[in-house]
């Protein structure tokens, strides 16, 4: 689990950085399910093999709020260039 959360984690991130458009909810989803497997790769997990899922959770939060934040931005200047 802890692999796969890191997986999609670092695909987030990648797709928060380089999104554009209706990308950035894919990287978004594919952030909430990193999310979900590090969760449950740390419960599961024997205390000294959570570092994986440790890293694949905080890369996955990271990842989902860089997504976010972009597509609001994207559709900000949208918004704004439509008003004009």
């Amino acid at each position: 689990m802890g692999i796969a959360s890191l997986v999609l984690g670092i695909i987030a991130i990648i797709i928060g950085v380089f999104s554009i458009g209706i990308l950035g909810w894919a990287g978004a989803v594919v952030g909430i399910i990193g999310i979900i497997l590090g969760a449950i790769g740390r419960s599961t997990a024997p205390p000294e093999k959570r570092g994986m899922a440790t890293a694949g959770l905080v890369c996955s939060i990271v990842g989902t709020i860089l997504c976010l934040l972009f597509y609001i931005a994207c559709v900000a200047c949208i918004g704004g260039l439509a008003s004009l």
